[in-house]
């Protein structure tokens, strides 16, 4: 009785080994085809022991006979190879978890640095970024012309860029420039819509456009009541990219042409100061302090901006 159950814990021993080994190496050939071969010895021996348990109960004293012991001694001997087998296996599935587990702690690693790195480099692009936006400088100007206080001269100003031109010798001399352009920009409309259409492209920002627009518009219509104030805009183009002598010399022509336009007193005060700026100071103070006694009658914005003006730039009043 003892050696039955012994068969039977061996048995029971198998198929649990049997399913692990199937849930582990179910794609193992080698496994699937020594599970076969279980699967028939372990028929077989349960036959054997089947027929054999009647004979157990009958007679606790019998004892097995030579073949059934010849058959169960393989199978002791299958059951230590499988045992031996599954321990090899069990062996193998330990070693390729511990690498999988090696190889996903060094990829979390790699990720982390990874991540680090990239989050360094956006804060120094960010850093870098904020830099060059501190040390760009906007450009004056707005969405429609302004007249003067509206703009600053502050912000048009620059220490280290000076436009290496002619200076302006003297109020009497006017220098003028050929305009030439392969078509004309302005519609054929009457003089106001033209000027419109010459001054829209201020409001746009589009400064070059507006250059060759405005001075289209004086040449065309030179005795036109809005011809001063073309003019005077005409030279603003060129002091809001900082081309300070060229802006000069339009301010002059303004000046020499249109003394009693509406843009007169404004006109004078911007061709002084940007005679300061390239470098002609006693010229530039002489334009600045000669507002208020010319166009005493200005506005109060632009008689105000003189006396700033003529302070900042520390001119001499003239003696009359």
């Amino acid at each position: 009785m003892n050696l039955f159950k012994q068969i039977k814990i061996f048995i029971l021993v198998i198929l649990l080994n049997f399913t692990f080994l199937n849930k582990i190496s179910a794609q193992d050939d080698q496994t699937l085809e020594v599970l076969e071969n279980l699967k028939k010895d372990i028929k077989t021996l349960e036959k054997a022991v089947y027929s054999e348990s009647s004979s157990f109960n009958s007679s606790n004293s019998k004892s097995l006979s030579s073949n059934d012991e010849d058959v169960l001694t393989r199978h002791l001997l299958k059951l230590s190879e499988i045992e031996k087998q599954f321990q090899d296996l069990t062996n193998k599935f330990e070693e390729i978890n511990f690498k999988i587990d090696k190889l996903s702690s060094r990829l979390s690693k790699v990720q982390a640095d990874n991540q680090l790195r990239f989050q360094s480099l956006e804060s120094e692009s960010g850093k870098e970024n904020i830099v060059s936006s501190k040390k760009k400088t906007p450009l004056p100007g707005s969405s429609q012309p302004q007249d003067l206080g509206a703009v600053s001269y502050k912000s048009s100003e620059t220490a280290n860029v000076i436009q290496q031109t002619q200076s302006v010798d003297s109020t009497n001399i006017v220098v003028t420039e050929k305009f030439t352009s392969e078509e004309k920009i302005l519609p054929n409309l009457a003089p106001d819509k033209q000027y419109e259409f010459a001054t829209s492209f201020l409001k746009q920002g589009d400064y070059s456009t507006a250059e060759r627009a405005l001075r289209e518009f004086v040449m065309t219509n030179p005795e036109h009541n809005m011809a001063g104030s073309a003019q005077y805009w005409y030279a603003e183009t060129f002091r809001i990219r900082q081309l300070y002598t060229d802006a000069a010399s339009a301010y002059l022509e303004g000046y020499q042409k249109y003394p009693k336009s509406e843009k007169a007193a404004i006109n004078l005060l911007k061709l002084g100061v940007s005679l300061v700026q390239i470098g002609e100071k006693d010229q530039g103070c002489l334009m600045i302090t000669g507002v208020q006694k010319e166009y005493p009658k200005a506005k109060q914005s632009v008689l105000q901006k003189a006396k700033y003006e003529e302070k900042k730039f520390e001119c001499k009043k003239q003696k009359s």
